[in-house]
């Protein structure tokens, strides 16, 4: 680095500085300096303090400042270090909940394709009990259908029987008054 040389005026005399720093920092560094010696001589001035004395309270001011300074400066990186450990935790978290609500929503999509399947599965089943129940409706009505007919001829069967069966009872009492005129001894031979 180059050397730079810079003329200030602290408290009211020149001086001329020279250093590793930015000519706009020695500046800067020499005003506040300047400003530390004159609000020390403010409150100084009924102790009649010497530009010596308010040399040595301006050093020993900005030396108490450096060091607040660099405690809170370390206080905020160790906040800084707590905070970063915070957001990669964070980051962490969100990245296994955006990892939950992916499996989630697989999840739900395999469920809802399920359940589609299961629906068509029952309206399939639905349009089968409705061909079963035509079915039977329809083998109900042929077996009627047959039953009618099958009463039908039972019943022409059964008169055809009781027409037999009144014929053999006329037959049957023929037959008796016939054996009662020959065991009476009127029936002739």
């Amino acid at each position: 680095m180059e050397n730079n040389k810079v003329n200030v005026k602290i408290y009211g005399q020149e001086y001329t500085i020279s250093g590793d720093l930015p000519k706009e920092d020695i500046i800067r560094h020499a005003a506040r300096v300047d400003a530390k010696m004159y609000e020390i001589a403010d409150a100084a001035k009924s102790a009649g303090a010497s530009p010596q004395n308010i040399a040595i309270l301006a050093a020993v001011n900005i030396a108490s400042e450096q060091a607040m300074s660099a405690s809170e400066m370390a206080e905020l990186k160790s906040m800084n270090i707590q905070l970063e450990k915070d957001a990669q935790h964070y980051v962490q978290l969100w990245d296994e909940t955006k990892k939950s609500f992916t499996e989630y929503k697989e999840e739900t999509q395999a469920i809802v394709a399920q359940k589609d399947d299961l629906m068509q599965q029952l309206h399939e089943k639905d349009a089968e009990i409705e061909r079963l129940k035509a079915a039977a409706e329809e083998s109900k009505a042929q077996i009627q259908s047959g039953m009618e007919d099958v009463i039908k001829e039972v019943e022409g069967k059964c008169r055809e029987l009781e027409s037999s069966f009144f014929d053999l009872q006329m037959e049957n009492l023929q037959l008796k008054k016939e054996l009662d005129k020959y065991k009476n001894g009127t029936g002739g031979f």
